[in-house]
C-alpha cells in the first residue's frame, strides 16, 4: 500500500500552500474579531456554552424508532471536563501512543494555518493503523469505543469529543486504513459551529468514504449518492477545504495508514488572545503565564519556575516529556518539528530508595506498586514536592501534594509511582475518590514522612531526634560469646553508660562484665535492689538520652564538616583549574615575545 503517495517533507504545507508559495513566518493573522460565517459569535470556550436552545421537534419521521436526541450544546458540556488545555492534547496523543500496537512510530504536533483566513489551527498527525469507515463512525460517535485490551490507555469512547471540542470549535479528521485486503480513506466533520449556526437540534457529523484498493478513490456509498453529495457539500462548506481536490490532498502526507486530525476556530481566552501561544517557543505550544510577566522576582522564585514541576503547566514540550513512564523504544513525538525528549525524575532524585505498596483492592486481585521517591536535586533550595502518580504508564497526578501546605518536613521529595489499581477520571488529570484512593494518599503520607526522618540531614537539615534516638537505641552491639564484653543491659541490673567511655568495653556499675564471669554468680559490689535500683534506672534513662542528643549534635558536625570538605575540594578543583590556565596564558606570552624578539634581531 506504501504505493500510493510519498510523504513531502513539510507537513505545513499540505493545508496552506498556494500557487504563489508559501510565506508563513512574515504572514500576519487576521484579527480575531473579524466577521466570518465560518465562526462563532463568542469564541471564548468557557462562555460558547451559553446560549438558549430554541424549539425542537421530538416527533419520530415514519419508521423511525423512537430515541435520544444529544443537543449540540451536549457537545460543549461534556467538553467542559477538561479544565486545562494540555490535558486535552494528551488524550489526542494517547490516541496516537495506542497505535503503538498496530505499527505507529510517530505522532507530529503542529501548528498549521487555514488558507481561508490564515487564522491558526492545531494539527495531530500519526502513522498508526487508521480507521476504516466502520472505525471512523465510531470514533466520532459518543461511547463507542473499539479498546478492549489492558495495554491501551484509552477506554471510555469519550476522549475524542471531549477533547477537540475543548481546543477549538471544529475539528476535521482524515484518515487512511488498511483492512482485510481493502485499502480505505475517510473524512469526519465535527463542528459546533456548523450545528450553532444552522440551528441544529441534533449533532450531525458529516463524513465520506473512499475505496483506494485500485489506486484511485472511489466514493463508498452508505445511503444515496445525494446523501454522499449532501456530506461532501457540508464539508466544503464549514470547513477550511473548498474543493473535493483539497480534500483528497490532505491525504498525501498520511501513506500508505494513519490519521490526521485539524483543529481550527480555536477557542480564544477571556481577553479575546487565542488560548494556546504559538509565538513565545518556535519549538514549543505554550498557555500563557501572567507570572512570568513580572518585572522582578526574587532567586528562589526564579528557581522554582524553571523547575519541570512548574514549567509543565504552561510547556507542552515539558508536560509531553514526563507524560509516559517508561520510554518508547521505536515511537517519537515530535511537537513542532523536534521530537520530545522523555523525562523520568526518578534518575534525577538524590539518596532514592525504593517502597513496596501492595494495596487491599479485593481478596482476589493482589495489586502491588513500587515507589521511588528521593529528593530532588535542587533541594534544599526549592520546596518542590509530591508524587507523580500513573496509571497504564499515563500521568495523571503530576506532584501530588499529599501533605498539608505549609508542612516544612517533606519539603523536596518527590515520589514516582504507577497505580493501576485505582480508576482515574474522565479527564485523566485525577483519580476517582474511593477507599482505596484514600488508603493510597495515606500511605504515601507515611512513605513521605518516614523517608524524611531517615534522610533530611543529608541535605542540611535538623536530624530528626526521635528517629535518631530510636536509631541509636536499636543499634546496640548483641551478647557476644565466652571471654569478650558483654555490652548488654543485664535484667534487674542499671547500666552506667559513663563508666568506660575511654575504653571499649561497658561497665556495669563501675565493673567490666563478661558472658559466664564466675564472679557474677553473687551480687557484685555496690549492687542496687528495690527502690535505689529503680531510681538508678531512671538516672541512667537521662543519661542515654542525653547521650543520643550528643550523638546527635556530634552527627550534624560532622555533616556539616563533610560539606565543608566538599566546598574546599572543588574550591581547590577551580584553583588548580585557574593556575593550569594561567601558566598556559604564560607559556603563550613567554613564545610570542620570544617570536617578537627573534623577529627584532633580524630586522
Amino acid at each position: 500500500m506504501s504505493k500510493f503517495v510519498e510523504k513531502p517533507e513539510n507537513v505545513l504545507e499540505i493545508l496552506d500552500s498556494d500557487d504563489e508559495g508559501d510565506d508563513r513566518p512574515s504572514r500576519p493573522e487576521v484579527p480575531i474579531n473579524a466577521a466570518d460565517d465560518r465562526r462563532l459569535e463568542n469564541r471564548s470556550f468557557w462562555k460558547a456554552g451559553a446560549f438558549d436552545i430554541g424549539p425542537t421537534k421530538w416527533t419520530p419521521s415514519q419508521g423511525e424508532l423512537e430515541h435520544a436526541r444529544v443537543h449540540p450544546k451536549f457537545l460543549h458540556s461534556n467538553a467542559t471536563s477538561h479544565k486545562w488545555a494540555f490535558g486535552a492534547i494528551a488524550e489526542l496523543l494517547d490516541n496516537a501512543v495506542d497505535e503503538i500496537n498496530n505499527g505507529a512510530t510517530f505522532v507530529k504536533v503542529d501548528r498549521v494555518y487555514s488558507k481561508i483566513d490564515n487564522s491558526p489551527a492545531l494539527l495531530f498527525l500519526d502513522d498508526g493503523g487508521g480507521m476504516d469507515p466502520d472505525g471512523i463512525r465510531k470514533c466520532m460517535s459518543l461511547g463507542y469505543s473499539t479498546k478492549t485490551t489492558n495495554n491501551t490507555i484509552g477506554q471510555y469512547g469519550n476522549g475524542f469529543k471531549t477533547s477537540t471540542m475543548r481546543l477549538g470549535a471544529d475539528v476535521i479528521v482524515f484518515s487512511r486504513a488498511y483492512r482485510n485486503g481493502r485499502a480505505t480513506q475517510s473524512v469526519g466533520l465535527l463542528s459546533y459551529t456548523f450545528l450553532r449556526r444552522t440551528g441544529q437540534d441534533d449533532v450531525i457529523v458529516p463524513m465520506i468514504d473512499f475505496d483506494i484498493t485500485k489506486n484511485w478513490p472511489e466514493p463508498i456509498l452508505y445511503g444515496t449518492e445525494d446523501d454522499w453529495s449532501t456530506n461532501l457539500k457540508t464539508m466544503l462548506e464549514w470547513s477550511p477545504f473548498t474543493s473535493k481536490d483539497e480534500l483528497i490532498q490532505q491525504f498525501e502526507d498520511i501513506g500508505s495508514h494513519g490519521t490526521k486530525i485539524i483543529i481550527y476556530n480555536l477557542w480564544l481566552n477571556d481577553e479575546g488572545i487565542y488560548e494556546l501561544n504559538f509565538d513565545e517557543d518556535e519549538e514549543d505550544i505554550k498557555l500563557r503565564d501572567e507570572t512570568a510577566r513580572l518585572p522582578k522576582v526574587s532567586k528562589k522564585a526564579a528557581d522554582t519556575q524553571a523547575h519541570i514541576s512548574y514549567r509543565l503547566l504552561h510547556s507542552l514540550r515539558a508536560y509531553a516529556s514526563m507524560l509516559y513512564l517508561r520510554k518508547f523504544k521505536n515511537f517519537k513525538i515530535i511537537l513542532r518539528g523536534k521530537p520530545v525528549e522523555q523525562y523520568y525524575i526518578a534518575d534525577d532524585l538524590r539518596y532514592p530508595e525504593v517502597v513496596i505498596y501492595k494495596p487491599q483492592v479485593s481478596s482476589k486481585n493482589q495489586a502491588s506498586a513500587e515507589t521511588t521517591l528521593g529528593f530532588i536535586k535542587e533541594a534544599p533550595a526549592i520546596g518542590i514536592t509530591g508524587f507523580n502518580v500513573y496509571h497504564k504508564n499515563r500521568l495523571i497526578r503530576p506532584f501530588w501534594k499529599v501533605t498539608a501546605e505549609g508542612h516544612s518536613k517533606g519539603y523536596g521529595i518527590v515520589g514516582v509511582l504507577e497505580a493501576n489499581f485505582i480508576e482515574p477520571a474522565h479527564d485523566k488529570q485525577d483519580f476517582e475518590r474511593s477507599s482505596v484512593f484514600s488508603r493510597l494518599e495515606t500511605k504515601l503520607k507515611q512513605m513521605q514522612m518516614e523517608y524524611w526522618k531517615k534522610h533530611c540531614h543529608l541535605i542540611g537539615h535538623q536530624p530528626d531526634p526521635s528517629y535518631m534516638r530510636k536509631l541509636l537505641k536499636t543499634s546496640s552491639v548483641p551478647l557476644q560469646t565466652q571471654g569478650e564484653p558483654l555490652d548488654q543491659t543485664i535484667p534487674g541490673c542499671a547500666v552506667n553508660p559513663r563508666s568506660d567511655l575511654s575504653g571499649s568495653q561497658m561497665g556495669i556499675q563501675g565493673r567490666t562484665v563478661y558472658k559466664n564471669d564466675i564472679s557474677m554468680v553473687g551480687p557484685p559490689p555496690g549492687f542496687q535492689t528495690g527502690l535505689d535500683q529503680e531510681v538508678a534506672c531512671r538516672d541512667d534513662s537521662r543519661a542515654i538520652d542525653e547521650i543520643c542528643d550528643e550523638n546527635i549534635q556530634l552527627f550534624m558536625r560532622c555533616e556539616q564538616y563533610l560539606q565543608r570538605e566538599t566546598e574546599l575540594k572543588t574550591k581547590v578543583d577551580d584553583l588548580e583549574k585557574e593556575v593550569a590556565d594561567t601558566k598556559r596564558k604564560c607559556a603563550e606570552l613567554s613564545s610570542r615575545l620570544e617570536l617578537v624578539r627573534r623577529q627584532k634581531l633580524v630586522r
